[in-house]
């Protein structure tokens, strides 16, 4: 866990009030100081990397191994999982029977890479089945009564849910009526209520007692199919011993780095260890996409996350959702190039729409709000929105106006389908149930962070007053409040590539394990240029000489894009988080600039 800040501590390098409008504070107060300290004298941990560990709750005496997560040391055993042992026997009875399977996902990267799991799990033991994902625009998420009607009129004998059917309640029913067993494995959050099914393996059941409830549904299929594998192991299945569930690991880290779930526990080696896995271009899919983003040196986080990922979504938000989980199961390179090409297809048509409605959302903002400054909620409505892409929206406009922001896109009806992205400390979903409870939206739900919601347009009105009440006393608090965590200073001739490569031992970092940020004292902005049409790239110099290279990303038309465009030859405080750049085989330094403060 995160160590908390103190509100009235001193303020890192003075900097009260950012070109971005943040107060910049130590990420460790203290106590975390101290333990940073003990932490190098007893480990020899270099002092930087002793800082990021302490400042994210790290013990001294679990530092060493925080630094080497192993599969074997932070998987417990798959049976403390509620319900892994029944799932498990029964995946292992379907295998000995050759019985038929239906594998039902959700339409997004855990839902992809849950479903290519267990179907790759599958065809090494040359089960039959098939993988139905739904159609976000005219299913929706989850199962429903008619997709488990048909895939049990097709033939399917077992049906297993992934990322989904927690709460499906009437397809499951569906399924239970016509004697098709069912076997979920889920980690949304539920209710009391249990589904009809055979087993139901959720972490975060309210009687599951196994603490896994950070894993993503790929994170808790991977611990089924282990479970399944002793099994037939155990009953003598010579075709057991060819399996290297390793090598699929990097389905497991794929859907974890973009499911946005907690970087801890065992989702640290899911991660570290799907990487290396990645790295070995093994599986057919994975490699085209990352030829399609022109990836250059080994796969990171953040190429799951930044480049891989949002092609996948393509396929759910804008085109055919099943495409994402058919190219994962692939082994053929010649298909695997063709879907990768329409994945990338549609990930450019889908950008090109992301940006044509966020130059309507924010006109719109700016018609209904002003500057933003004044509203608690940003609330966007239009009816040549595309559903599939209003989640999108919202993140950009929470990230632009700092507070929380729906997008919704209104059909021909009047009926709205939007969602909502929050800012730390402010319950979005609580806020959303509540406006269901008053009669204001037809569905809605999520968590703390982001929501989603169905609303008649002639209540939008009474939404948006609604939520301005609910939020009025808290947003501007935590806005007027926002800071940025530092983890400690340095200059440029510090910023080396053996940093670069501590750093990434400390890590993978993401939800629940922050990137650290650095600030710069006193660098010389030498350069300042946008390059594309919203980055500024940036030269930055120490008062030894040692020049930096630096971007900010989709700083354009920022307080910060401006700042940085109209100051060189000045010396500012500039505070970002490093990477290794790779280009044309060679590895350079680069700082990802995320604020900047003129230096008094």
């Amino acid at each position: 866990m995160t160590e908390p800040v103190d509100p009235v501590a001193r303020a890192f390098l003075g900097v009260e009030k950012s070109i971005a409008g943040q107060r910049w504070v130590s990420r460790l107060d203290q106590a975390a100081q101290n333990r940073a300290l003990a932490m190098a004298q007893v480990h020899g941990i270099p002092d930087l990397i002793a800082r990021v560990l302490a400042g994210r709750g790290v013990a001294i005496d679990d530092a060493l191994a925080f630094l080497d997560p192993t599969i074997r040391r932070l998987m417990p055993d798959p049976h403390s999982l509620i319900d892994c042992e029944k799932a498990a026997t029964r995946l292992a009875d379907a295998i000995a029977r050759r019985e038929r399977v239906a594998i039902f996902g959700d339409y997004d990267v855990d839902g992809a890479a849950s479903s290519a799991l267990l179907s790759r799990f599958l065809h090494h033991f040359e089960v039959p089945h098939e993988i139905y994902i739904p159609d976000r625009i005219f299913e929706g998420y989850g199962p429903n009564a008619n997709a488990i009607r048909q895939l049990i009129a097709s033939g399917a004998q077992l049906i297993v849910t992934v990322d989904c059917g927690s709460t499906s309640h009437e397809a499951l029913k569906a399924a239970e009526d016509e004697r098709c067993d069912v076997v979920v494995i889920d980690h949304h959050q539920m209710g009391p209520e249990m589904p009809p099914s055979l087993a139901l393996v959720n972490p975060n059941r309210n009687d599951d007692l196994s603490g896994q409830g950070h894993l993503c549904a790929a994170g808790v299929v991977f611990m089924v199919l282990v479970a399944a594998a002793r099994i037939l192991r155990e009953r003598g299945d010579a075709r057991s011993k060819g399996l290297d569930l390793l090598a699929w690991l990097d389905l497991v880290a794929l859907a974890t780095v973009c499911d946005v779930v907690p970087l801890k526990g065992l989702n640290r080696a899911y991660v570290v260890k799907g990487l290396l896995a990645a790295r070995h271009m093994g599986n057919a899919g994975l490699s085209a996409l990352f030829r399609k983003a022109g990836l250059n040196g080994p796969v990171t986080p953040y190429h799951l996350g930044f480049l891989i990922g949002p092609r996948i979504n393509a396929g759910g938000r804008i085109g055919d959702a099943a495409l994402g989980s058919r190219l994962l199961t692939l082994n053929d390179s010649i298909e695997a190039e063709e879907i990768a090409g329409r994945l990338d297809d549609l990930n450019r048509e889908r950008q090109a729409m992301e940006a044509e409605m966020l130059a309507e959302a924010e006109a719109e903002v700016l018609a209904e709000y002003g500057d933003g400054e004044n509203a608690a909620v940003i609330l966007t409505a239009r009816q040549d929105w595309h559903p599939g892409i209003v989640g999108l929206l919202a993140a950009r406009l929470k990230e632009k106006f700092k507070r929380p922001a729906f997008a919704i896109a209104l059909d021909a009806n009047g009926k709205g389908t939007g969602s909502g992205r929050s800012i730390a400390g402010f319950d979005m979903g609580r806020m959303v149930r509540s406006a269901v409870e008053q009669g204001l939206l037809v569905k809605g739900g999520g968590h703390a962070m982001a929501a989603g919601l169905t609303v008649e347009r002639e209540k939008l009105g009474a939404l948006r007053g609604y939520f301005e009440q609910v939020a009025a006393a808290t947003v501007p608090v935590l806005v007027a409040a926002h800071t940025l965590k530092i983890d400690g200073a340095l200059s440029a001739s510090g910023a080396t590539l053996a940093l670069i490569d501590q750093l990434e031992q400390a890590g993978p970092y993401g939800s629940g394990h922050a990137q650290p940020i650095f600030a710069l004292p006193a660098h010389r902005l030498t350069d300042s240029r946008l390059i594309g049409t919203s980055h500024v790239k940036a030269t930055l110099q120490s008062a030894d000489g040692t020049r930096l290279e630096a971007i900010a990303f989709r700083a354009a038309e920022t307080p910060l894009g401006d700042f940085l465009l109209k100051s060189r030859g000045t010396q500012m405080h500039v505070a970002g988080s490093l990477s290794a750049d790779h280009w044309q085989g060679s590895r350079r330094i680069q700082l990802r600039i995320l604020d900047a403060a003129r230096a008094i």
